[in-house]
């Protein structure tokens, strides 16, 4: 009988430790995926930031060329506000859903990945 319990409880030992040693498995699988997306979004994040500095000073230089041009400084700031307006809502309404797949596919690839 001595031998049963001592059976049993070397059982439910060895499953706790089992269970234990599961979720700590699953806990590093998590991390590694949320450290492989984080990690692959930084170059990204990086080069958005260069390719947005790049634009906003473009379209300084833009609108007050244009601004110049145009006899008042103001009109060219105008004009390139009116450009992201019109470029804005074509987008919205044409590209909306293509650009929420992109990112959509994206973030799933890298997870899956």
């Amino acid at each position: 009988m001595e031998d049963i319990v001592k059976m049993i409880e070397s059982l439910l030992k060895k499953t706790v430790d089992y269970i234990k040693t599961s979720f700590e498995l699953r806990k590093l699988k998590a991390l590694d995926k949320i450290s492989d997306v984080v990690s692959s979004f930084i170059p990204h994040v990086i080069v958005i930031f260069l390719i947005a500095s790049f634009i906003l000073f473009f379209n300084l230089g833009l609108a007050l060329w244009l601004g110049e041009i145009l006899g008042e400084i103001y009109f060219g700031f105008f004009v390139v506000a009116a450009i992201y307006a019109v470029l804005g809502i074509v987008l919205h309404f044409f590209a909306h859903n293509w650009v929420k797949k992109l990112f959509y596919n994206y973030i799933i690839k890298q997870i899956f990945k």
